[in-house]
């Protein structure tokens, strides 16, 4: 029985510095995103804390405008709603396209697409981690390593405002 005891206040006191360091991780009020610079800034309090390597979709140069331009888009969304179980290692979903933009894509007669995520690396991957990390190679998401993919999870709430720049 004492040894039960003992180790159970062991665990506790082991565990309770990793309890404590999982309340102190800080949580954006903002994300911006710099697509020339293949970066994306965790903000709180309008200050960055936190900084991400990126890849985006295979044509990132200027906005997205339909399904299948492979571009990723620019602008203000937010995040919206998050998916354990993607294809991908985690993801968070961008809230594109805007009531405008759907309009500007209907006047058109185009589909604006749309499934824009910040995501992990492929859980399926088709080409080797040295791709992943140096090229860009999705459909118009943003992706990250699966360990950033963790930290901006833990760091990004619900309704998350996210800024897309070129």
């Amino acid at each position: 029985m004492k040894l039960r005891k003992l180790t159970l206040s062991l665990s506790l006191i082991l565990l309770a510095p990793g309890i404590l360091l999982a309340g102190a991780f800080p949580v954006a009020d903002q994300v911006i995103v710099y697509k020339s610079n293949r970066e994306l800034h965790l903000l709180s309090g309008g200050k960055v804390f936190r900084t991400f390597k990126i890849a985006l979709g295979i044509q990132p140069e200027g906005d997205k405008k339909e399904e299948g331009d492979f571009k990723t888009p620019e602008g203000r969304y937010l995040l919206d709603l998050r998916n354990p179980n993607s294809e991908f290692f985690l993801s968070i979903h961008v809230s594109y396209p805007s009531a405008d933009q759907r309009r500007e894509a209907q006047k058109r007669g185009i589909n604006p697409g749309g499934a824009i995520m910040i995501h992990g690396q492929p859980n399926a991957p088709s080409h080797s981690e040295t791709y992943y990390r140096t090229q860009d190679w999705t459909n118009g998401c943003i992706a990250v390593s699966n360990s950033d993919m963790i930290d901006i999870w833990l760091m990004t709430g619900d309704d998350t405002p996210v800024e897309i720049r070129p």
